[in-house]
């Protein structure tokens, strides 16, 4: 909107898509026509051209919610496993250099309403009058056309990486890795240690590598729910109603702090989470880089078997993110025998660092 109403795009300009067709493939699998499996996404929406070429040549414009690529990735902490020894490169998964090659594909959400209904357990109509109300009737399509089954939400998508071959994926006798995480710029990107993403991420970066170096595949698809899908801003809210509670950060508190603020602990509802797993065929997970028991239950609820479920290593954890890997693991999340222990005095006891925040007055003076 912002490029033409700037001049700078003709809004009937038609993308010229000849060259940009997937650089592997990606099925078709027998879930892809299951909504029960597959309804957040077009699982042909990379494939536009093939699929829908009929159309396209008669002038439609229709747009791919794919796209399927490669590339090489370069991370300080797979360098780092190369120096120590836990990796080691073959020049073909792996790089001396310490790049990783991989596989990878974005996508947009393309939501199935029906069944996206059935999967949070109400009917099309009240599903379609609250994003209706909660956009500010943005999409008034939503109402007025309960025809159309199909809409297209304005929210992040995900990106899958492969290491290994991808054909291998529906296999369930060849051994697949596998992590569903969720974005948190914070850490992932900046290196922030009030939580354990990025070091999670990586760790299971590290184990898909040496996965596919033993012939089979990792897979780490990564979803845009920045802040438990609350937002960055609320995310940095709660950190400051954490540091600024009475008795300081602490891990007793640590989910309280989030539905203090948002009113909810978490908004990512991973109903919807399994379906790329189903839109790469996935029937069997043999490592699954996770504690969340809600992701774990998810999958498995959809027909996919899990094996092994693997904890971060405690070594891992950062220091100020204590407090969240001791309520997550007092409140459920599948630990192993690293976590063994964490009971009500060690919840109690454990705290985060402090920043000497002054509290905030109750009260704001505004001037007019």
């Amino acid at each position: 909107g912002l490029a033409v109403a700037a001049g700078k795009l003709n809004p009937e300009y038609v993308p010229n898509l000849k060259l940009t067709s997937p650089v592997f493939d990606i099925g078709p699998h027998a879930s892809w026509s299951d909504p029960r499996k597959v309804a957040s996404i077009d699982p042909f929406g990379h494939i536009t051209n093939k699929v829908y070429g009929g159309y396209l040549d008669k002038g439609f414009d229709i747009r791919p919610t794919i796209a399927v690529t490669k590339a090489h990735i370069d991370l300080p902490e797979t360098r780092e496993a190369v120096v120590a020894g836990r990796l080691v490169p073959d020049g073909k998964i792996l790089m001396p250099s310490g790049q990783s090659v991989v596989s990878k594909a974005a996508i947009e959400p393309v939501w199935y309403l029906p069944e996206i209904a059935r999967r949070f357990g109400c009917t099309e109509t009240m599903l379609r009058q609250s994003i209706f109300r909660m956009t500010n009737g943005m999409y008034p399509e939503l109402i007025t056309r309960p025809d159309i089954k199909i809409f297209l939400p304005p929210i992040g998508g995900l990106t899958i990486y492969i290491w290994g071959d991808p054909d291998t994926i529906p296999d369930e006798d060849i051994e697949l890795t596998c992590r569903v995480h969720d974005e948190c710029n914070g850490s992932d990107v900046f290196g922030s240690d009030i939580c354990t993403c990025r070091p999670y991420l990586t760790h299971a970066i590290e184990e898909c590598i040496k996965t596919a170096q033993r012939g089979g595949c990792g897979v780490v698809i990564y979803f845009r729910k920045e802040g438990r899908s609350l937002g960055e801003v609320t995310k940095y809210l709660v950190y400051n109603t954490r540091k600024r509670q009475e008795g300081g950060d602490s891990a007793e508190n640590y989910f309280a702090c989030t539905e203090q603020v948002a009113g909810v602990q978490d908004t990512r509802f991973q109903a919807l989470m399994p379906d790329p797993l189903h839109f790469l065929g996935v029937t069997k997970i043999h490592n699954f880089i996770s504690m969340s028991d809600m992701k774990y239950n998810a999958i498995v609820s959809t027909g996919i078997e899990i094996l092994n479920r693997v904890e971060i290593p405690k070594e891992l954890v950062p220091d100020d993110a204590q407090v969240e890997i001791t309520a997550k693991v007092f409140h459920g999340y599948n630990a192993g025998e690293a976590y063994q222990g964490i009971d009500e005095s060690e919840l109690k006891k454990t705290v985060g660092r402090e920043y000497a925040y002054d509290k905030p007055d109750e009260k704001i003076n505004v001037v007019e």
